[in-house]
């Protein structure tokens, strides 16, 4: 199953858990074996299999054991700053994002040459 937007979460996590186990077997660990190297209780690796929701630092562990920390990589790349950005920053790095702004009177504006 391809995963995408479309996919509910619990499917998502499901999905995700059938890869995992997926992985292991390839590996030839067993649960515990994982959960040992992982540094995990078992019952943790069994819960993951079965889709429910973990630490981030728990997957990252997991992952790791499973040789698939590499794949973070793509989840969520490095982006530098566009080139535009940079001649607009003079090389000093971005620190806050600017949000709308709110006009400073209520009155309306107008060009000036009404009557």
């Amino acid at each position: 199953m391809k995963i995408d937007g479309l996919l509910t979460d619990k499917a998502i996590l499901a999905e995700l858990a059938g890869r995992f186990v997926q992985r292991r077997l390839e590996l030839q660990l067993t649960q515990e074996m994982l959960a040992e190297q992982a540094g995990v209780s078992k019952r943790t690796v069994e819960r993951v299999e079965a889709g429910s929701t973990t630490q981030m630092s728990t997957m990252i562990r997991i992952l790791r054991v499973l040789e698939l920390l590499d794949r973070l990589e793509t989840l969520v790349p490095a982006k530098g700053p566009r080139p535009m950005d940079l001649l607009k920053l003079k090389g000093k790095k971005r620190k806050r994002v600017i949000g709308k702004r709110k006009p400073t009177d209520d009155v309306p504006w107008k060009w000036g040459d009404e009557a």
